[in-house]
């Protein structure tokens, strides 16, 4: 039986520590589970990412490959997620899960394996990519849809923002036990370490009580995915919720991409400089994601979500501009909070827009459309860099950031009345 946090009516008269009140999903046991499971297997992920990009290099002294094996990687979620949304909502979304973690598992120990016996070859690991992103596309729907049946309604909000921060700890962490790995034991140990850290997914998901089963249902494939289009199309603001988190990432997101040309191009540094804006951007996000953690629920979510899109694309549009480095340190900071607390609403916006019955189709949707938001905006904008500069680029793109939230907030007012 799961831990009830304090009610919300003693929340809202300030009597919860805040540090109850910015861990308060935790207090679900169930969530809590989820959460250390997924927090131990992204960790492993990041490890596996570490000395799989550095592998792919060494073996073909060709960056071509290496942005391949993150394609590969990637073009299964974007092929199947829809499909993975339509069983999400059919299947036990548990099953679904851990069909998903078993894939990936054994993707990892078998990368692993030829890599102890030294028979691996280029093809192989972009092969695995490709298997293992296709896990990921079952397994991301069926988490999305999972996570909200963990908790109650009113703290959901604190649920979206805790899985925030264990993505940036694992962020942060995975890299470094990486490196340590990778130098100590080679690299056949960090897909090891991956493959194990999915044990721990599994066990929490055998250790949870799922609230909601969907039903079986003989539809058609297809008629489910038009089901599901249907219900968005006929959901007030949904439709402007999926393209106003597109725009963002699309136009916000690109900024990490850039931030390697614009540390050599404006401030003629090195490697130290850019490690230190990038750790600048992680503290700002899981600073983010704290603030969204404590404050949970809020009345008006939409019109506060697209405050603070206004407020993140005015930042990247001052940090194109700022040539003073602590400046920029505090301006990336800031850019990490607002994007890593405006995510986070808007997600949370969108869960709470649809029932469970649905949620598998409608949320396959939200996150490819945020997903695909990256890198449709990095090419587009890596060709106004090569005309414009990388200034002018960034500052180009939070300044039409700024227009687009102003628009939905001031003319298409749907999603600010959510």
């Amino acid at each position: 039986m799961s831990a009830q946090p304090a009610s919300a009516e003693v929340r809202e008269k300030g009597r919860v520590p805040l540090i109850q009140r910015v861990f308060r999903a935790l207090s679900y046991r169930d969530f809590r589970l989820m959460w250390l499971g997924a927090c131990t297997s992204t960790i492993g992920t990041f490890v596996q990412q570490f000395a799989q990009s550095y592998m792919v290099y060494d073996i073909t002294k060709d960056y071509f490959y290496s942005a391949l094996d993150v394609f590969l990687g990637q073009l299964p979620i974007v092929m199947f997620s829809l499909i993975g949304g339509v069983f999400a909502d059919r299947t036990d979304r548990r099953k679904l899960l851990l069909m998903s973690q078993y894939i990936q598992m054994t993707s990892a120990l078998t990368l692993m394996l030829l890599f102890h016996f030294g028979v691996v070859k280029v093809w192989h690991i972009l092969t695995l990519s490709f298997v293992a992103g296709l896990g990921q596309s079952f397994g991301g729907p069926a988490y999305s849809a999972l996570l909200p049946t963990l908790v109650e309604p009113q703290d959901l909000n604190n649920a979206v923002a805790m899985n925030s921060i264990q993505f940036n700890l694992a962020r942060i962490l995975g890299p470094a036990i990486g490196g340590a790995a990778f130098a100590a034991l080679g690299a056949q140990w960090c897909f090891g370490l991956n493959g194990l850290s999915f044990i721990a997914v599994i066990i929490s998901l055998y250790s949870i009580n799922v609230r909601f089963v969907p039903p079986k249902s003989t539809e058609r494939i297809i008629d489910s995915m038009k089901e599901g289009f249907r219900f968005i199309h006929a959901r007030e603001g949904m439709q402007q919720l999926i393209v106003l988190s597109f725009l963002m990432t699309a136009l916000g997101f690109p900024l990490t991409v850039f931030l390697p040309g614009f540390v050599h191009d404006i401030f003629q540094k090195g490697p130290e400089t850019l490690a230190l804006l990038m750790a600048c951007s992680g503290a700002g996000s899981l600073t983010g994601g704290l603030i969204v953690a404590a404050v949970g629920k809020l009345k008006r979510q939409g019109q506060t979500s697209l405050i603070i899109v206004t407020v993140l694309g005015a930042l990247i549009a001052a940090f194109a501009l700022s040539r003073w480095l602590p400046l920029s340190c505090f301006l990336i900071f800031a850019i990490g909070a607002s994007i890593m607390s405006s995510a986070s609403l808007l997600l949370t916006l969108a869960q709470l827009s649809v029932g469970d019955e649905m949620r598998g189709r409608v949320m396959s949707v939200f996150n490819l459309s945020f997903r695909s938001g990256m890198p449709v905006g990095g090419l587009m904008l890596g060709k106004f860099n090569a005309a414009f500069g990388v200034s002018v680029t960034l500052a180009s793109s939070g300044s039409i950031l700024v227009a687009v939230a102003l628009y939905f907030l001031l003319m298409h007012r749907r999603v600010a009345e959510l």
